[in-house]
């Protein structure tokens, strides 16, 4: 009998094609519908048991009804020469009694005998290659990954005018700070030279005072005081 027709059930599609990707699993289903006005028996039949998973692999088919049938291939960890398979799929059918049901069926009934209808119908089994999001992502990160180091280095994405740019400020604010570091450092060591250089003066004019009146004079009073302020003014702005 040819692929995808018989004479109790038509079958749709005439191959099953399976989603192929490494590691996963894959399904896909048929239609079985019966056009006669008889009650059909089915049953689902492949070359490598092992490999597939039916659901339902027997049944019946109400007379006008359809019947859907998945078929599951467990995952693999090899893929086949040029994604090529050779695993087929027998669907064979035969008339049942009126108001037969799936705990009916029988192995014998499938039988081949003399006077007995017993028709098949072979499908093939073709993969079709997949394309995940997650290879596709891996794929991308590892292309940006090799484009993002040249000669071993890492290669910026970002415009090299911009890049300089950045690099460029960056050295002028560092250039800056150090600069008004120094300056701060050397008014600071002015300041304390200072302040050394009017306590010298300040200890030589008590000396002074000391010899000339024994005591403190009004001048040296007055002279002490703009000392300390002028000390002060310049320990302040320290």
């Amino acid at each position: 009998m040819s692929a995808g027709s018989a004479s109790f059930l038509e079958i749709q599609p005439s191959e099953l094609a399976f989603p192929f990707e490494l590691m996963k699993q894959s399904s896909c289903s048929m239609q079985l519908t019966n056009k006669t006005d008889q009650y059909v028996a089915f049953k689902v039949k492949t070359t490598n048991p092992k490999q597939y998973c039916v659901r339902p692999n027997i049944g019946v088919v109400l007379p006008g009804s359809t019947c859907d049938v998945t078929v599951t291939m467990q995952a693999q960890r090899e893929a086949p020469a040029d994604l090529q398979c050779k695993d087929k799929f027998l669907v064979q059918s035969v008339a049942a009694e009126n108001g037969a049901a799936t705990q009916d069926i029988t192995a014998p009934m499938f039988n081949k005998e003399p006077g007995k209808v017993v028709d098949e119908c072979k499908l093939r089994v073709i993969y079709v290659p997949t394309s995940t999001p997650g290879s596709i992502s891996e794929e991308s990160e590892q292309g940006s990954s090799a484009r993002s180091f040249e000669n071993g280095t890492p290669n910026s994405t970002m415009p090299q005018s911009v890049f300089r740019s950045s690099v460029d400020t960056t050295k002028e604010k560092s250039s800056e700070a150090t600069s008004m570091i120094s300056k701060l450092t050397e008014e600071k060591m002015s300041a304390v030279q200072q302040n050394q250089k009017l306590r010298q003066e300040l200890d030589l004019l008590r000396k002074e005072s000391s010899k000339s009146n024994g005591g403190f004079s009004i001048t040296f009073l007055i002279i002490v005081g703009i000392l300390g302020i002028v000390a002060g003014f310049i320990l302040k702005k320290t």
